[in-house]
């Protein structure tokens, strides 16, 4: 399976520690070289003339960038606006979503927290609520995810928030699936797609969703603080970014609705800027290579956690259900509620021990270990983070 790829082709495309093993892209996903030193090159670009860049550059910089990424991600640029983060993105949405005393918000059991607690603070200002729609815990087909957050709609469903993969679990939703149903119902979706963007082929405007919000220094490995925010059609309309500033365009020209999120205060905007670049390198390696290549590590790292560690999987083996990064549930190690403000004792002992980068995922008060894979990254890499996992554990027995 894993013998068709030259694993060490990119690894010196990054510049990493060389005594650490990172499996953690899906969290904090390093940019490559190339990207970073534009990313630098950005940043001194803005150094030399400030005044020049800010007033007579950034706004036509920044237009090329996002129509730049609008291609790749199937929309047009001028319905998104670029951001630090999904995190952002997500609390633009909740800030300016409109809710009344008695509306539901309706998640489910697989949402980042962050997110969950984003629109609980929302609800909770408006006197709304926010539901969780329980899903199976070993889920056969997509249609399982469809149905279990719809049986949860009522009249009182304002908005469906839904991942497009999912952060802990690891698991490609059917969102295809869910924006169709939710228009059928005349239900608002807000997407949550920093894992999608590069893992997957995303074409948001055929999704036809309300909101998606990405982040991009995950799987496209753009330089970290680079996010963006894509908004449909009239929702445009008075939309507002919960840091107020001048609200218009600095170069004088005729205002859009980007104007209130792209100078609010004085930043550096070469994370944006360098987006091009990042999916030019994707690009020249080829998004299938990538896809093919992270996808087959991911399944053979599921294979030897379930094989050689008793993991337990969490869905089918299928690329329909995971790409690049995988979740698998470890049954035999105690949860994580027992350490409850620190990391759990495993995730501890493989990065003391052995320099190893890896979440140790509490879920539904069960352990998991969510491996993530780029191009960086190798079998070699997959053992070695299996055979410590087994020294840790004859340690306790």
């Amino acid at each position: 399976m894993t013998a068709e790829f030259h694993w060490s082709e990119f690894t010196p495309e990054w510049t990493l520690d060389p005594g650490t093993t990172y499996l953690n892209h899906g969290s904090f996903g390093p940019p490559a070289d190339t990207v970073r030193r534009e990313r630098e090159r950005w940043s001194e670009t803005l150094c030399r003339n400030p005044m020049d860049f800010y007033l007579r550059r950034m706004e036509d910089e920044l237009d090329t960038a996002s129509n730049h990424l609008g291609k790749f991600i199937g929309c047009r640029g001028e319905d998104l606006v670029f951001v630090p983060n999904a995190t952002t993105a997500m609390n633009i949405v909740a800030e300016n979503f409109p809710l009344e005393t008695g509306d539901e918000v309706l998640l489910n059991d697989h949402e980042y927290g962050a997110v969950i607690r984003i629109w609980g603070r929302a609800c909770s200002r408006a006197g709304a609520r926010t539901v969780l729609a329980p899903t199976p815990s070993e889920v056969t087909t997509p249609q399982e995810i469809v149905d279990a957050i719809f049986n949860r709609v009522t009249p009182k469903t304002k908005l469906i928030v839904v991942s497009h993969i999912t952060s802990a679990s690891a698991l490609i939703f059917p969102v295809e699936a869910i924006c169709r149903e939710a228009r059928v119902r005349k239900i608002p979706v807000c997407i949550d797609g920093p894992h999608a963007i590069a893992m997957r082929e995303v074409r948001i405007a055929d999704l036809k969703c309300d909101f998606y919000c990405g982040s991009l220094h995950k799987w496209l490995a753009a330089p970290f603080g680079a996010g963006f925010l894509y908004v449909t059609g009239a929702r445009k309309s008075g939309l507002r970014p919960n840091l107020l500033s001048w609200g218009r365009s600095l170069g004088g020209r005729p205002m859009i609705w980007k104007d209130e999120f792209q100078w609010v205060g004085t930043a550096d905007s070469a994370p944006y800027l360098s987006v091009p670049a990042a999916i030019a390198f994707l690009e020249r390696i080829g998004l299938d290579r990538f896809r093919d290549q992270t996808h087959a590590l991911a399944r053979f790292a599921r294979e030897r956690i379930i094989e050689d560690l008793d993991g337990v999987p969490i869905s089918p083996d299928s690329p329909e259900w995971y790409g690049s990064m995988v979740t698998v549930r470890l049954p035999w190690v105690a949860s994580r509620a027992a350490f409850p403000n620190a990391f759990h004792p495993l995730q501890k002992f493989l990065w003391d021990e052995h320099r190893i980068e890896v979440p140790v995922v509490n879920w539904r008060d069960e352990i998991h270990l969510r491996v993530s894979c780029h191009l960086y990254n190798s079998p070699e890499q997959i053992d070695r983070l299996v055979e410590s996992v087994q020294r840790w554990r004859g340690a306790q027995n």
